[in-house]
């Protein structure tokens, strides 16, 4: 799994003009799911999304995670996440999930965060979205399973 979150003031996810999830301060989390994911990495990536540390304290250091500061949390599913562009200028999205499976293992994502956060947002898999956010700081981390 890869994720791109972003610490954000505020987001929303919109389809055909619709506001269909939006929160305030907290995580604005693009998520991709590959092919060889399974139900094993969104612990692993939820518990990392959740215990970063990279909110400010009172002394401006980046010493507060996402409970910390009550944050709300918008997930979206981004299976481009998965582009490959080595070959050519057109990228290829073989090594992303196939769609069945990774709608299961992205409500599976949203399932486990809404056990540590009290509002949870999400956009409309599949769907063609617009996302809009304010990031504060900015502020961006990109995670990969395959990795942490």
């Amino acid at each position: 799994m890869r994720a791109v979150v972003q610490r954000v003031s505020k987001a929303s996810v919109s389809v055909d003009g619709a506001t269909i999830g939006a929160i305030d301060q907290g995580y604005l989390i693009l998520l991709g799911v590959g092919r060889a994911d399974t139900e094993q990495e969104i612990e692993r990536l939820w518990s990392k999304i959740y215990k970063m540390r990279i909110f400010e304290d009172e002394s401006g250091k980046t010493n507060l995670s996402l409970a910390d500061v009550a944050g709300e949390v918008l997930v979206v599913s981004q299976f481009t996440l998965y582009a490959n562009c080595k070959r050519g200028n057109r990228p290829s999205f073989t090594q992303a999930g196939a769609p069945d499976e990774a709608r299961s293992l992205y409500e599976l994502f949203v399932e486990r965060a809404r056990r540590d956060v009290a509002r949870v947002e999400t956009g409309s898999f599949g769907a063609m979205m617009d996302v809009a956010l304010v990031n504060d700081g900015p502020f961006t981390i990109v995670l990969d399973t395959d990795t942490l």
